[in-house]
């Protein structure tokens, strides 16, 4: 019978953080884990970006101020990548830092100030399909959904408000109209409506970050 705790094929791994130190020493954590194959390093967002569209990787372990775009741009531009990885971030876990990772659309979160199996286990957790915050109270985030859309189905429930077709969505968008199909099939379910009325209502019954009441 199989080992289930060791894979029979690692999960390929790429790192990126801005300090080489820290990066020295993860690349040693990750080589010396047979569970895990590491691809490949990077010290910048564009660096790791551009590797990880050319060479196909499971999971992607970033600091969240990666240089020059930053782990939330860098997030934000891959979820729309077919087959991009799913990241984790590493980072300070005494602040805010896991809810903005969650909210930005990472996969998971390990604490720097964590022991090292802590940050393996949840890479391959990760690889497994699962989403690992361990410093957030899911249920508070799940209270309101509006924290569950990413930037680009913000921007999707903002238009689809005034009413947009599916053409429409797409040529404003910039988009396929089968991609803006995938958006609000996603965009439906995260916020638990049946259709675009309903989405619009939601829309107009919810504040949403960045907007005014009492603007006139």
């Amino acid at each position: 019978m199989q080992d289930l705790a060791a894979p029979a094929k690692p999960i390929d791994v790429m790192l990126a953080n801005s300090n080489p130190l820290v990066l020295s020493a993860m690349s040693e954590i990750f080589d010396r884990d047979p569970r895990f194959s590491l691809v490949a390093t990077s010290a910048t967002a564009e660096g790791f970006l551009g590797t990880v569209m050319r060479v196909p990787v499971q999971v992607g372990v970033i600091d969240w101020d990666l240089p020059v775009l930053g782990a939330a741009k860098l997030i934000e531009v891959l979820r729309d990548q077919v087959n991009a990885p799913r990241l984790v971030v590493y980072g300070d876990g005494n602040g805010d830092l896991p809810r903005l990772a969650m909210t930005a659309g990472a996969a998971g979160f390990a604490d720097k100030a964590g022991d090292v199996e802590g940050l393996l286990t949840t890479c391959a957790d990760v690889a497994a399909g699962k989403m690992v915050f361990p410093y957030i109270d899911v249920r508070e985030l799940q209270k309101d959904p509006i924290h569950s859309l990413s930037r680009r189905e913000r921007t999707m429930l903002e238009a689809l408000s005034k009413g947009l077709t599916n053409r429409e969505l797409s040529k404003e968008l910039g988009i396929t109209i089968n991609t803006v199909k995938f958006h609000l099939s996603n965009l439906f379910e995260k916020l638990s409506v049946k259709n675009r009325a309903q989405a619009i209502a939601f829309y107009y019954s919810s504040r949403l970050p960045g907007e005014s009441s009492d603007s006139e």
